[in-house]
């Protein structure tokens, strides 16, 4: 009987074999983001509409700021018209969920490359650089990082820098936000005694506002790229994203836009 078996074993590996060799069974396509892209002739991108100077609305409710711009940019190269962009707003806590579904293309939005976002969706190559940073009153005693202990420190959910404070400083009391605006405002009425996040975001809420202060002390140097949904579907629109992105630093469209945005 186990000699049958054995042999039957055989049989059947035989005639699959044969099956595929002959026949060549097709694989399953997967769709391509790309072709849809240009079949749509639209790119769907999430931004942040409350992160000046990177995106916001001006006073037509028109998304504008670097990101937006850098959007435009990649809507030229890939549909040939900065107009063929479609804006969706995101907030830090929800942008990764968007891009991973399908919602939105991409996500250009400030995002920090990290290991562990790595895990579920992809990046483009960095765009530009940002290093963490803490916004306080004016008259605050706070110099450093190292003076937060006891007192209460905002973040916007869904940032490295939520993360990255339970490690700078672990004895501080972190406090969460689901925007950037509702943390300033509590840290100009004093419910917070500092704000931390990127210095490029934390430096636009003193060009007009005296009462706060951007402490000059970086605590981390944080790659920004544009998120896409993991997976060989959005191979061959990362290799355009990316491409796009390298044209633009050689042509300085990126130094550009930084002038431009005051970063």
């Amino acid at each position: 009987m186990r000699k049958l078996a054995i042999i039957l074993t055989l049989i059947f590996l035989l005639l699959v074999g044969i099956y595929f060799f002959i026949f060549k069974p097709k694989k399953y396509d997967v769709p391509d983001l790309y072709d849809e892209i240009l079949k749509r002739g639209t790119i769907k991108v999430g931004i942040n509409t409350d992160a000046r100077p990177f995106g916001f609305y001006d006073k037509d409710w028109q998304v504008q700021g670097y990101d937006a711009d850098l959007a435009r940019y990649i809507a030229q190269y890939i549909l040939k018209s900065p107009n063929a962009v479609e804006f969706y707003p995101v907030t830090p806590a929800n942008r990764m969920l968007k891009v991973s579904t399908g919602e939105v293309d991409m996500v250009i939005a400030t995002v920090t490359i990290t290991p562990q976002r790595e895990e579920i969706i992809d990046f483009s190559v960095p765009y530009d650089y940002a290093g963490q940073a803490l916004l306080v009153r004016s008259n605050s005693k706070v110099t450093s990082i190292a003076d937060l202990t006891g007192l209460n420190v905002g973040v916007v959910f869904g940032t490295t820098a939520e993360k990255n404070m339970l490690t700078l400083a672990p004895n501080a009391t972190i406090i969460g936000f689901r925007n950037y605006h509702v943390a300033y405002e509590a840290l100009k009425a004093g419910k917070i005694d500092a704000l931390t996040s990127d210095d490029t975001i934390l430096s636009t809420f003193t060009f007009d506002d005296k009462s706060v202060k951007l402490l000059p002390k970086r605590y981390s140097k944080e790659p920004y790229g544009i998120a896409l949904k993991q997976g060989e579907s959005t191979q061959r629109l990362r290799e355009a994203v990316d491409f796009a992105i390298t044209d633009m630093k050689v042509k300085n469209v990126i130094l550009r836009l930084r002038k431009k945005w005051k970063l």
